[in-house]
C-alpha cells in the first residue's frame, strides 16, 4: 500500500509539471499582443492629488502621534480623575476617622465628666451621710450626757434630800425636846393662862367669822424666805403647837417656830376638839395668797397666820 501511494504522488507531479509550461507560454502571446495595441493615454495624478488619495508619512505620523497623545491625556484624565476620587475617598476617609476619633474623645470626655460628676455626688452623699451621722451620735451623745447628768442630779437631790430628811428630823427630835422640857418647865399659872387664851380665840360661827388674806386685802406681814421656808415650814414638816414657846402681846398668843414667831389672826373653829393645840398635829404653809395654819385632822379649814420677826 506504501509504495501505490508513491507511485501516484509521483504520477501526480509529473502531470502538473508537463502542464504549466505550456499554459504560460500561451499567456505571454496575449500580453504582447495586448502591449502591441494602442491604448487610450492615462491621465496621469498631480502631485496635489497624491497627497489627497495617499497620505503622507508625517501626517501618518502626526496622526498617530495625536492619537496617542489623546490616549496619553484620556489615561492621564482617567488617572487624575482615579487620583482625584482616590483624593476624595481618602479625605472622606480622613475626615471619617477624625469625626469617628473627635465623637469618641467627646464620648470618652462625656463618660469622664458623667462618672466624675457620679463620683462627685457619691462623695456628697457620703459627706451627707457623714455629717448625718455624725450629728446623730452628738446627738446621742448629748441625749446620754443628758441622761446621766439627770441621773446624778436625781441621785444628788435624793442623797440631798434624804441629808435634808436626816437633818430636819434631828431638828424636829431636838425642837421636840425642847418643846417637851418647855412645857413641862411651865408653871399651872402660865397652862391656866393658855387654856384660857385658847378658848376666847375660839369661834362661835367660824364659817362666818374667819376670811382669807384675799378678803382682808392681801397679806401684809413678813415674809419668809424661800430656803427657810422649804426648811422648816409645809406639808411636810407637822408639829404641835401646844409644845412652841409662847408670849402673848396684847392679850394674843404669838408662837415661836423655825427661828419666826407667828400668831393666828382669825378665830380657831368651833367645831375642833378643845385640845386640839396640844393633840392635834399641825403644819404652816402658803397658800394662793398668804400664809395659813392647816390641822391634819380638818384638812379643809386653813386658818389665816401673820409672821413676825421678833
Amino acid at each position: 500500500m506504501k509504495r501505490i501511494g508513491i507511485i501516484q504522488t509521483t504520477a501526480l507531479v509529473l502531470l502538473l509539471g508537463i502542464g504549466f509550461p505550456a499554459d504560460a507560454r500561451q499567456d505571454k502571446p496575449d500580453k504582447q499582443e495586448e502591449k502591441a495595441k494602442p491604448g487610450k493615454p492615462e491621465k496621469q495624478a498631480t502631485p496635489e492629488r497624491q497627497k489627497q488619495d495617499k497620505p503622507t508619512k508625517p501626517e501618518q505620523q502626526q496622526a498617530a502621534k495625536g492619537q496617542q497623545d489623546q490616549q496619553r491625556q484620556q489615561r492621564d484624565n482617567s488617572a487624575k480623575q482615579q487620583r482625584q476620587e482616590n483624593s476624595a475617598n481618602q479625605h472622606e476617609e480622613a475626615r471619617a476617622q477624625q469625626d469617628q476619633q473627635r465623637q469618641q474623645r467627646d464620648n470618652s470626655a462625656n463618660q469622664e465628666q458623667q462618672q466624675a460628676k457620679t463620683q462627685q455626688q457619691q462623695e456628697q452623699r457620703q459627706q451627707q451621710q457623714d455629717k448625718s451621722n455624725k450629728h446623730e451620735q452628738q446627738i446621742a451623745k448629748g441625749q446620754q450626757d443628758q441622761q446621766r447628768q439627770q441621773q446624778q442630779e436625781r441621785q444628788d437631790n435624793s442623797s440631798q434630800r434624804q441629808e435634808q430628811a436626816r437633818v430636819q428630823h434631828d431638828q424636829q427630835g431636838q425642837r421636840q425636846q425642847q418643846d417637851n422640857r418647855s412645857a413641862q418647865e411651865r408653871s399651872p399659872a402660865q397652862t391656866h393662862q393658855q387654856q384660857v387664851a385658847w378658848q376666847d380665840n375660839r369661834a362661835r360661827s367660824w364659817k362666818s367669822e374667819h376670811r382669807t388674806w384675799q378678803q382682808r386685802g392681801g397679806y401684809s406681814g413678813y415674809r419668809v424666805p424661800d430656803d427657810r421656808f422649804r426648811s422648816y415650814y409645809g406639808q411636810d414638816h407637822g408639829f404641835r403647837i401646844y409644845s412652841l414657846p409662847v408670849e402673848f402681846i396684847g392679850g394674843r398668843q404669838r408662837f415661836q417656830y423655825g427661828g419666826y414667831w407667828f400668831g393666828l389672826v382669825d378665830p380657831w373653829p368651833e367645831y375642833w376638839s378643845n385640845d386640839w393645840y396640844d393633840s392635834d398635829d399641825v403644819y404652816v404653809d402658803y397658800y394662793n395668797d398668804g400664809y395659813y395654819l392647816y390641822n391634819r385632822r380638818y384638812p379643809g379649814d386653813r386658818i389665816s397666820i401673820s409672821f413676825y420677826l421678833n
